[in-house]
C-alpha cells in the first residue's frame, strides 16, 4: 500500500470540484453549456498480484467533457435578443479576427450600425440584395445598418391598381341624338390618383382617367385636357374579364422644385398593372393602388425571422429584408475548444464547420425577442458538490491511515 491512491484521489476529486464550481458559477450565464469531470482508473503494468491482475494505482481525470444540452429559453422583449432553439451556433468575428462560435444571443448595435455580441465581436450573415431579396448562399458579411445616413430614395417604376368599372356606363361621347339626349360624361368622372416617386424621393402625382368607349373598352388617359392622347385601352369580354390592355406604359413628368440643368430629375416611365381592373354591374370603386418606390428613410427598427431572416424597418414606411443571420454547426461539438466570452472555436477534434441558415435542414430555429439560460442544473451541481467533498474527504482518510500505518512500521522495536 502507497500513498499513491489516496494522492490520485485527492487530485481527481480536486478537478472535479473546479468543474463543478465553474458550472454554478455561470449558472446565469446567457448560453453557457455546463461541463462534467469523467474519471479513469490507474494500474500499474510492471506489478502483477498473484491472481495475475495489475495493481490499482488511483485514479486521474480522463477529460472534461462539455454537455451542449438545450438550455431554457427565456423571452426579454428585446428584438435584437435571439436564441437558438436546436442545433447550431451563432458565427462570429471576435476583435482579432478570429472566427468563433457562440449559443449567446445578446446582440446590440454599435454606434456604426454594426450588429456585435456584447464584447464586441461582429455578427456574421448573408447578404441580401434589398431590391431582388435574393441572397448569397456562400458569402459571409458582418451585418450592418444603415442606422448613420438615410437609405437612398428608389424611383416608382411600376403602379399597380385593382379597381371596378361601371358596366352600365354610357359611352363618354354621349349620343345627342338619341331621345332623351345622353350628355357627354366628363373624363374626371372615373378617375383616381396616387403619389409616386422621382429618382430623388419627390412626390410625383400620378392620374389616371377612364372613359368608355363602345362596347365593352375603355380608354385610360392621364390628363384632363381634351387633346390628350389615351395612354392605353382596356378590353373586356361578356363576363367583365380584363382581355387586353395591361400591362401599360406611362410617361409621367416630375414635378420635383430641384430640377435644374445641374441635377436634373428625369420623366417617370412607368408600368401600370391593371390586370385586376375588372367590369362590372356595380359602382366605380377603387380597391388598391400602390408603387414600387419610395423616398429616403431613417431606420426605425428590426424584426427577426425564425430562419434569421433581418427585416429592417425605415421611417418611409419600407420594410426590407437586409440580411441572413448564419449558423454553423459540427459532427462533434463536444471537441470545440472554450476561449471565454461565451465563445468556441473550432479544433481538429470538432471537425469543420458546416454553414447554413436557421430552419434548413438539421438546424434549429431561431427564437426573437429570447435568450438562451445555462444549462445548468443547480440542484444536481449541489449534489454532485457534496459527493465530490465527501470523496475529497475519504481519499484524505487514506493518507492519514497510510501514514499511522508506516508510523507504527517504524516504531516497531
Amino acid at each position: 500500500m502507497s500513498f499513491q491512491q489516496g494522492l490520485s484521489g485527492l487530485n481527481a476529486a480536486s478537478k472535479n470540484l473546479d468543474v463543478i464550481g465553474h458550472n454554478v458559477a455561470n449558472s446565469s450565464t446567457t448560453g453557457f453549456k455546463s461541463s462534467r469531470t469523467e474519471f479513469a482508473e490507474m494500474v500499474a503494468s510492471a506489478v502483477v498480484t498473484s491472481t495475475g491482475a495489475n495493481s490499482g494505482i488511483g485514479v486521474n481525470v480522463q477529460t472534461v467533457s462539455q454537455q451542449f444540452l438545450q438550455g431554457a429559453i427565456n423571452e426579454t422583449g428585446n428584438s435584437l435578443d435571439l436564441a437558438i432553439n436546436g442545433d447550431g451556433f451563432f458565427r462570429v468575428n471576435l476583435t482579432d479576427g478570429t472566427q468563433a462560435y457562440t449559443r449567446a444571443g445578446n446582440f446590440q448595435l454599435d454606434k456604426a450600425g454594426n450588429m456585435v455580441t456584447a464584447d464586441g465581436a461582429s455578427v456574421m450573415g448573408y447578404p441580401i440584395d434589398p431590391l431582388t431579396g435574393l441572397t448569397s448562399s456562400t458569402t459571409l458579411e458582418a451585418i450592418k445598418f444603415p442606422t448613420g445616413q438615410p437609405i437612398p430614395a428608389k424611383q416608382s417604376t411600376q403602379v399597380t391598381a385593382l379597381l371596378n368599372l361601371n358596366a352600365r356606363a354610357a359611352n363618354a361621347a354621349g349620343d345627342a341624338t338619341a331621345t332623351p339626349p345622353v350628355p357627354a360624361t366628363p373624363r374626371a368622372t372615373y378617375g383616381t390618383s396616387l403619389e409616386v416617386y422621382d429618382s430623388q424621393g419627390m412626390p410625383t402625382p400620378v392620374t389616371m382617367y377612364f372613359e368608355k368607349a363602345a362596347g365593352n373598352t375603355w380608354n385610360v388617359y392621364n390628363s384632363l385636357d381634351a387633346a390628350a392622347a389615351p395612354v392605353g385601352q382596356l378590353v373586356f369580354d361578356g363576363a367583365g374579364k380584363l382581355v387586353s390592355g395591361s400591362p401599360m406604359a406611362m410617361t409621367v413628368a416630375s414635378t420635383n422644385p430641384n430640377a435644374n440643368g445641374v441635377n436634373p430629375v428625369t420623366n417617370l416611365n412607368l408600368t401600370l398593372d391593371l390586370s385586376g381592373v375588372t367590369q362590372s354591374v356595380s359602382d366605380f370603386s377603387v380597391s388598391k393602388l400602390n408603387h414600387d418606390g419610395y423616398a429616403a428613410g431613417e431606420l426605425n427598427g428590426i424584426t427577426i425571422g425564425a430562419d434569421g431572416t433581418i427585416m429592417a424597418n425605415y421611417s418611409n414606411g419600407v420594410t426590407r429584408a437586409e440580411s441572413q443571420l448564419a449558423l454553423a454547426k459540427f459532427s462533434n461539438s463536444q471537441g470545440l475548444a472554450a476561449i471565454g466570452g461565451n465563445n468556441w472555436v473550432a479544433t481538429g477534434d470538432s471537425g469543420p464547420p458546416v454553414l447554413g441558415s436557421a430552419k434548413s435542414g438539421s438546424f434549429g430555429a431561431l427564437v426573437s425577442g429570447a435568450l438562451e439560460s445555462s444549462n445548468v442544473d443547480l440542484t444536481a451541481e449541489l449534489v454532485n458538490m457534496m459527493t465530490a467533498q465527501r470523496a475529497y474527504q475519504a481519499n484524505a482518510q487514506t493518507i492519514k491511515t497510510q501514514d499511522q500505518v508506516f508510523s507504527t512500521l517504524v516504531n516497531l522495536r
